[in-house]
């Protein structure tokens, strides 16, 4: 098949998980095209299956705000014709699937008929889509996709509630490379980061609100009370300034690395014992996924799809969101015994191995398949 893709080519989780998917795809000798404003951040070239096309958006100075939809409906038509696609699979409601329409109706103008494919991932749905001004835009986006996946049953539910959607939602849940992960604790080097008695405590993210990074910063100060630790922050935004100042007010500030957004993501992981994700909503939380592939047990709130990825009592734990108590608890009960972390360790890895790429990409090549037959 000839695949177009449609992201946000930066770090957020629905990116990545469409740049690994057409990787994937590619793999198996599908002919893949993406199709965004920059190329995305894991996005490698070198196989011949798979290409870039960049959407340029001229600057007017009559428009206050350039007319992304217009310039990437317009690309869409462009490419979809230069190079025979077959489907078009768009993720991220806003502006995606919107203007996936807008160049579906342009090209049956000319006769051609392409099914598109569009993933909810999030905020697309819970936030964004659902106000006011985008709402009655979302939905019927939504409703006139040929298919439509949400990647997890928390965020289908989600999108019924918020939304009267009319279209079937199947679930397809976000993965994980397995097979990518292969670094021993002796290669990791972990000893760059922390001394060998210091547990590893990180925490991974777009630093927004919604993540409730003071609450990281809490549950990690109740941790180093109790043993000798390190915390990692890795990624950018505004809650980093606070958190950092948080950690001075606390006396932590020596004991806590902000990295800034980071493409060594498994490296950081490879060093860590304990992964840190108490966040107010998650549509899955691929960013736990991440954490237990390396081998790293999560405590967690249990909002959203975080209980689909994270096994309360195997893979970690679950609290309700805000209970720094509990989770401080609950991670010290898995740090402070070699044994018990080790046997977190291995557990999260197995829950994670139930996610990987190969087990969820044929599901998508399905749904494709099943698109093609609606044309």
């Amino acid at each position: 098949m000839k695949i177009a893709i449609v992201c946000y080519p930066t770090f957020g989780g629905s990116g990545v998980v469409a740049t690994e998917l057409g990787i994937a795809l590619a793999k198996l000798n599908h002919e893949v095209h993406f199709i965004t404003y920059k190329q995305p951040v894991r996005l490698d070239l070198l196989n011949p299956n798979i290409h870039f096309h960049e959407v340029n958006v001229p600057t007017y100075p009559l428009f206050q705000y350039q007319p992304y939809e217009l310039a990437l409906s317009s690309k869409l038509v462009d490419t979809i014709k230069k190079y025979q696609i077959d489907i078009l699979h768009v993720h991220y409601a806003i502006p995606h699937a919107y203007a996936g329409y807008m160049a579906k109706k342009m090209l049956e103008e000319e006769g051609i008929y392409v099914p598109m494919v569009t993933t909810l991932h999030g905020t697309d749905i819970t936030l964004v889509g659902n106000h006011p001004f985008y709402k009655p835009a979302v939905t019927f986006s939504i409703n006139n996709s040929d298919v439509v996946t949400s990647v997890s049953q928390s965020l289908k539910d989600d999108t019924l509630r918020l939304f009267d959607i009319t279209k079937e939602i199947e679930v397809v849940p976000n993965f994980i490379d397995v097979s990518h992960q292969k670094t021993s604790f002796t290669d990791c080097q972990r000893d760059v980061m922390a001394l060998p008695e210091e547990r590893i405590v990180t925490h991974i993210s777009n630093f927004r609100a919604v993540k409730r990074i003071s609450d990281i910063v809490d549950i990690f100060y109740n941790i180093q009370k109790n043993m000798p630790a390190k915390l990692l922050m890795v990624g950018e935004g505004p809650e980093r300034k606070p958190a950092e100042q948080k950690c001075k007010e606390l006396g932590i500030k020596d004991k806590v690395v902000f990295f800034g957004n980071s493409n060594e993501i498994d490296k950081i992981l490879c060093f860590s014992d304990l992964f840190l994700l108490p966040s107010e909503r998650e549509s899955f939380g691929l960013a736990a996924l991440e954490a237990m592939v390396n081998k790293v047990p999560v405590i967690s709130s249990n909002a959203g799809g975080i209980p689909e990825v994270n096994n309360h009592g195997v893979s970690g734990y679950l609290s309700d969101v805000g209970d720094v108590e509990e989770m401080s608890q609950n991670a010290i009960k898995i740090l402070e015994d070699d044994a018990m972390l080790e046997m977190f360790k291995q557990r999260a890895f197995a829950e994670a191995e139930k996610f990987d790429i190969n087990k969820i990409v044929p599901k998508y090549i399905n749904l494709y398949e099943s698109a093609l037959t609606l044309t």
